[in-house]
């Protein structure tokens, strides 16, 4: 956790929000997504955030939902998931988030999973629909381990939860700016600002906020109000671009992240 806690510390001292890139392990293959990790944090990626591949993968839109696909298809499994953050971690000392479903750690074991994703270099788990209130075996595995747990608040989510939400969560606040999936969207929700100075109340922790960002004018949005902005979709889009032209993948979606950064 020490790696997000100095990279937050870092972009506010730069007084900027750090810049989350999402993409999904495996996608389209384990070599070309070693690249695109390594080209993320290059161009300026602050933090890593990982997809591990799923097939019921119900908090995403279908842009992740056929990276996901893409992944498991082309024979993505955990050993090659563990392969993929060592690489990564190897090149870059910037923090890696693991985005996951409970199913998959629950099925191997959760303190196992914790284990053997710390020693491949994970910071942390945004476990997507494991609530804080079903959440004391991972919680206590990932203490064990030193992995942050990042929790969801979304726009429905009412103050009291906030509260339990927050006494729970470490690393940061993944803040889901609108209702749905992930997915690009044209336009930010309305009420950011607001939402982002209720949860602010509840915690101390830094609030990044993600789904539907897809443009440099979001991303220079957000951050004059929020700790950190998660980029998903626009960047899994450029993957599914270059899917029959591996070898520009990485180069492009580095390309991608200086758009979105305004460089």
């Amino acid at each position: 956790m020490q790696r997000l806690a100095q990279t937050f510390a870092r972009c506010r001292s730069e007084g900027r929000p750090a810049f989350v890139s999402y993409v999904c392990a495996g996608d389209p293959d384990v070599a070309t997504s070693k690249a695109i990790l390594a080209s993320l944090a290059q161009a300026g990626a602050d933090i890593l955030e990982v997809g591990v591949p799923f097939s019921d993968p119900l908090a995403d839109g279908l842009t992740n939902q056929l990276a996901a696909q893409r992944a498991l298809e082309g024979g993505m499994t955990f050993n090659h998931l563990l392969e993929i953050i060592r690489d990564t971690r190897a090149v870059t000392d910037k923090p890696i988030i693991l985005y996951c479903y409970y199913n998959l750690l629950f099925s191997f074991g959760i303190e196992s999973y914790c284990e053997k994703a710390k020693a491949a270099g994970i910071d942390g788990l945004l476990v997507l629909d494991c609530p804080p209130e079903e959440a004391g075996e991972l919680i206590a595995a990932s203490k064990k381990f030193n992995l942050a747990n990042v929790f969801i608040i979304a726009p429905t989510t009412p103050p009291a939860r906030m509260a339990l939400i927050a006494k729970h969560a470490s690393g940061f606040i993944y803040y889901v700016s609108r209702e749905g999936v992930t997915g690009e969207r044209s336009e930010l929700a309305q009420n950011l600002q607001s939402a982002v100075k209720e949860i602010k109340k509840h915690t101390d922790l830094p609030i990044c906020v993600g789904f539907g960002i897809s443009t440099a004018a979001h991303v220079k949005a957000i951050g004059e109000i929020a700790d950190g902005v998660v980029v998903g979709s626009a960047l899994v889009n450029v993957i599914a671009a270059h899917k029959d032209n591996r070898s520009q993948a990485a180069a492009a979606i580095g390309q991608k992240v200086r758009e979105l950064l305004g460089a």
